[in-house]
């Protein structure tokens, strides 16, 4: 339980020790849909280790909102969790994570005890909202090649790794495009001297 104390120490040890108390730790492998659209939130997760990305679908098109990172949780499972309202986003594993699940029948009792607790889910409340406006920016502002670059930049410094494993259909739903046209960006990527592709695997070779 030392990890789990370490990531929660922004919270006062009395709450550390009922969440802990109170909670469930679960080991999830990479690629596992941890909560489904229209699903009501019964236990609001926070990510210990690894990587959980969210993201929304709309005709069949996904498009990634943000990831949720080592000590930080879901603020749009928060709000369905205490509003009781079913989810509208998915989330799945984007690596191996361990994951502290807090029951939801607790929140509203604790958020009362203890202001601190408040205070973080509104700064994840902040940070998602930034994340979310840096989003649409990409969207309106960037083409296809840029958005693309950052994207896997941004999964090389989640992950810490040299180098992204990750099919072209991936990449599309992620970005909310087609897999030709990822395919095809990433090719103009590879004659631009940005990027190499080997193995299935792409690695950023310069920088934009």
């Amino acid at each position: 339980m030392e990890l789990e104390k370490k990531l929660l120490s922004f919270l006062k040890p009395e709450l550390v020790d009922e969440i802990l108390k109170e909670s469930g730790i679960k080991e999830i492998p990479k690629g596992v849909e941890i909560l489904k659209e229209h699903q009501y939130v019964k236990l609001l997760p926070i990510v210990i280790s690894g990587l959980v990305k969210v993201y929304s679908r709309y005709d069949e098109k996904e498009l990634l909102l943000y990831y949720i990172k080592p000590s930080q949780s879901c603020v749009m499972s928060f709000y369905a969790a205490l509003k009781n309202k079913p989810s509208k986003i998915f989330a799945e594993t984007e690596e191996d994570s361990r994951i502290l699940l807090i029951p939801v029948r607790l929140l509203p009792k604790w958020l009362e005890k203890y202001p601190d607790l408040n205070e973080f889910f509104y700064n994840q409340y902040y940070n998602r909202y930034t994340e979310l406006l840096d989003t649409i920016g990409h969207l309106l502002l960037d083409k296809m090649d840029k958005r693309l670059y950052d994207h896997l930049k941004e999964k090389l410094k989640l992950t810490g790794s040299d180098a992204v494993k990750i099919s072209h259909g991936q990449l599309a739903k992620e970005l909310g495009t087609a897999r030709e046209v990822i395919t095809r960006v990433l090719k103009k990527l590879e004659t631009d001297g940005k990027v190499v592709q080997d193995a299935g695997k792409i690695k950023i070779i310069s920088e934009w």
